[in-house]
């Protein structure tokens, strides 16, 4: 009976802590969905290039890469700092040294020293010049400025794709918008299909259309979506920032002033201005540089400086420890020098140096050929964004007056529609020639915009000089 007891009472007391721990587990369940989430942050156009330029690693290296050869310049001139070595030597003689010599009388003597040690230092300078070092500076001078090209090369890449990457999720995020007044008229309709059908004006298939029609709309929302949360992705790994991270675009004016466009003015700009051609030029002005260089070392002299000196001591370092009778000569080879050399090698046509001075030729040459296709690449990227700004005015011009006649469609037919005077399907193709309008026109005007960022880009124009938005 007592063992029934301990039985019920510990059944009990487990079934009340299982109570305990299922309440703690619902209490923290809701308490975490109960919990708000982040706020989406809101970020303007340009924020968002200001991030991406902190934050991209890509730009990051670019940028120790240019301070690597800022420092290479800043101290170009320790090519005519001398090289000064340091050496200290003790040693001690195998063998004993025979001294021999006058004495004051005339007579001459010779004596057997024990071996001694040596104590002996070594200071040397030496310092080569040649013309070349006067060119080697000029080339780490040019290396740098190089440098500082590509740096503003990758820069502006990142800000046009940044901006066009804006650009385009707010156009998603339009398009969505318009999906969504689409789904609420789809959603009217149905309860305007639902009101007709229960007092008998219309039948059930009526109804059943509307519904489909409604459900149709669903998965074409749901992609969109999902197509923007990657958009959004996306645009936060340019940022530097977590893919998951919430953005909340500020809008932006897209209906901007169609421009004037030059065509033989702007190819002349890209070939002048563009970041990539640009780029192209500096080497080709190192590469120079570097052929220069390169023939002084192989066609000039070398002028060669030096000086050393060697004071030496030498005793019974141990056995005399008061430096009797030691012997200390103070520069015993010392001596300043300059030589003249001239290397016989490059003058051989099929030597290292002559075949190493052509392969320079060559590299200026291939250089100056990528240049010409640069060029009129450049010419040709114009032509065709000049071509794609001129079809896109014309298309907004001729949609606008498209979405206005689609509105007024629309809005008829929905009220025969109301009226019983038109059918679903009539309604239907209504708002799906209104929603296409908008959104062929609102697709145009980005078009525009985007193209007026590459032209900015292929000009080397400041970003927000035609588009406006600065």
């Amino acid at each position: 009976m007592k063992r029934w007891r301990r039985e019920g009472v510990s059944s009990r007391l487990s079934l009340f802590l299982q109570l305990v721990f299922l309440q703690m587990a619902f209490l923290q369940t809701a308490f975490v969905f109960g919990q708000e989430a982040a706020p989406a942050r809101q970020i303007s156009l340009e924020e968002a290039t200001d991030l991406a330029v902190k934050n991209n690693l890509g730009l990051q290296s670019s940028s120790v890469s240019v301070d690597t050869k800022k420092r290479k310049q800043d101290t170009a001139w320790n090519v005519f700092i001398p090289s000064v070595d340091l050496r200290g030597t003790i040693g001690r003689q195998n063998i004993g040294t025979t001294v021999s010599g006058y004495l004051p009388t005339g007579a001459p003597y010779s004596m057997e020293v024990d071996p001694m040690w040596l104590i002996q230092g070594n200071l040397s300078l030496s310092l080569q010049l040649n013309v070349s070092a006067f060119e080697g500076m000029k080339n780490t001078r040019l290396d740098y400025e190089g440098g500082l090209i590509s740096y503003a090369k990758a820069k502006t890449q990142l800000e046009r794709d940044v901006r066009k990457a804006y650009y385009n999720i707010l156009l998603l995020r339009e398009n969505i918008k318009l999906k969504g007044e689409g789904y609420a008229a789809a959603e009217r309709q149905e309860a305007t299909a639902r009101a007709n059908y229960g007092a008998g004006l219309a039948p059930e298939l009526s109804l059943l259309q509307a519904q489909v029609a409604k459900e149709n709309l669903k998965p074409e929302i749901d992609e969109l979506e999902n197509n923007y949360k990657m958009l959004l992705a996306n645009f936060a790994m340019y940022l530097g920032m977590p893919y998951d991270t919430a953005f909340e675009l500020e809008p932006l004016n897209v209906s901007v002033d169609f421009i004037d466009v030059d065509l033989k003015n702007l190819v002349n700009q890209a070939a002048n201005n563009k970041p990539d051609i640009l780029e192209i030029k500096q080497q080709i002005r190192l590469l120079e540089s570097t052929r220069k260089k390169t023939f002084y070392q192989i066609y000039t002299p070398t002028l060669s400086l030096s000086w050393n000196m060697d004071p030496t001591w030498h005793g019974d370092l141990f056995n005399n420890p008061t430096f009797e009778s030691n012997i200390w000569k103070t520069q015993s080879s010392g001596m300043f020098s300059f030589t003249l050399a001239f290397r016989l090698n490059g003058l051989l046509p099929w030597g290292t140096e002559r075949q190493g001075l052509r392969d320079i030729d060559n590299g200026i040459k291939s250089a100056n050929i990528g240049l010409a296709q640069a060029v009129q690449g450049s010419e040709m990227e114009v032509y065709n964004i000049i071509l794609s700004l001129q079809k896109a005015q014309a298309s907004i011009e001729a949609l606008q007056k498209t979405v206005d006649l689609a509105e007024r469609s629309y809005r008829a037919t929905e009220q025969a529609y109301g009226a019983g005077l038109q059918s679903l399907l009539d309604v239907q193709n209504a708002r799906d020639q209104l929603n296409q309008a908008r959104l062929g026109l609102l697709a145009q005007h980005y078009t525009y915009i985007l193209g007026l960022i590459d032209l900015e880009y292929a000009t080397g124009v400041p970003f927000g000089t035609l588009t406006g938005n600065e």
